[in-house]
């Protein structure tokens, strides 16, 4: 009680929790759209901004720090994707060449900074690696507020982003401006980051924006609730990571909470039901140590093809014995691969595939050099 009574903590707490919310929350339509390093690239490319806002204004007001983030973030997506539109220049090599350009400029005008009478006053160098515990009651403030419009924004446009997300082809048929709605998108995740700078630092920003949304990913095949828990992640490790970083004498905050997200995403990996590496260990070990099994569910997957506009119709067992060896136990056969979520029996004693039993069938016969059926 004594530490949830300290001011300080309270802040701290308060403003990593609402950045691990706002990064966890946006950061998942980057990790499915597979743009994980455009939030490394955003995030070294604030360093000029907040440079620049400095030298222009003078004063540290977060508002000012954060509008020059924000504008040299959406100069650097701007940058990325005129060149990968214009050039043969994949888009991993244009987000490298964006970010070594922004941060070596941002580098510079640190440099120039520090030798200016106001340098002292500065303290723009806390940016590069975060210092949480400097954070003000205005500083969260202004946090929760501009993370509270990315937030609402998501949820108004929701439909329009979960297309862009999964299927842009199909909104463009209906007419919806994808690319605006892109921009628009990129915007909220430089929001995003920016928001977080001060807390944990240009270096280890991306990994706010990637693992709270990566170990979502492995819980939920949804995207509310993907991006709900993905929210829930980065809030509970932001603040959890603020405490431990009290307990422990001169343990940064932002490293904590970082390597806090780091061991739920290695959990997540490891525990997961359906996705996690134990548990994909648990239910189908067992089915590789008995191959006799195999040839059932590769046929159960043969007989699904057949019906491709209802991969769940089933057939009867006298089907499956035809098509198996004279001494095949296929009934026995059958209740193993129930037993372990990859077969299921319908009414009238009919079997198919699931939708585990299909993705599993899939990669056998590719560990087994098959083309398919």
């Amino acid at each position: 009680m004594e530490l949830l009574g300290d001011y300080t903590l309270r802040i701290v707490a308060l403003g990593s929790g609402v950045l691990g919310a706002t990064a966890g929350g946006l950061g998942s339509f980057a990790v499915l759209r597979r743009q994980s390093l455009l939030g490394d690239a955003v995030s070294h490319a604030a360093l000029p901004g907040i440079a620049l806002a400095f030298l222009l204004t003078g004063s540290k007001i977060p508002v000012v720090m954060m509008g020059g983030a924000a504008l040299a973030g959406w100069l650097a997506t701007l940058a990325v994707r005129t060149v990968t539109a214009r050039s043969r220049v994949p888009f991993d090599t244009a987000l490298g060449m964006t970010l070594a350009v922004f941060f070596g400029f941002g580098l510079v005008l640190l440099t120039f900074i520090q030798k200016q009478p106001n340098a002292a006053q500065a303290g723009l160098e806390n940016f590069l690696f975060g210092q949480a515990a400097a954070l003000l009651l205005q500083d969260v403030v202004a946090m929760a507020v501009v993370g509270a419009i990315a937030l609402v924004a998501l949820a108004l446009l929701w439909k329009e982003l979960k297309l862009l997300a999964f299927d842009r082809g199909f909104g463009v048929g209906l007419g919806l401006p994808m690319a605006r709605l892109d921009g628009l998108l990129t915007a909220l995740l430089v929001v995003a980051i920016v928001i977080g700078l001060q807390t944990v630092g240009v270096v280890l920003m991306s990994a706010m924006i990637v693992a709270p949304a990566a170990a979502a990913r492995q819980w939920s095949r949804r995207l509310g609730p993907m991006v709900a828990l993905a929210a829930a992640i980065g809030a509970l490790c932001g603040a959890a990571g603020a405490v431990a970083s009290s307990l422990v004498p001169r343990l940064p905050t932002g490293p904590t909470i970082v390597l806090l997200l780091s061991g739920v995403v290695a959990v997540s990996l490891l525990a997961a039901p359906g996705r996690g590496l134990v548990w994909r260990w648990l239910g189908l070990g067992r089915l590789r140590r008995a191959p006799q099994l195999d040839p059932v569910l590769i046929h159960l997957y043969a007989l699904s093809l057949q019906h491709a506009e209802d991969p769940g119709h089933g057939h009867t067992v006298a089907v499956l014995r035809t098509m198996s060896p004279r001494d095949a136990d296929v009934g026995g056969a059958l209740e193993g691969l129930e037993s372990r979520g990859l077969a299921q029996q319908a009414a009238g004693g009919l079997w198919a595939p699931t939708e585990l039993g299909r993705r599993e069938a899939r990669r056998t016969l590719e560990r087994e050099g098959g083309e398919g059926l």
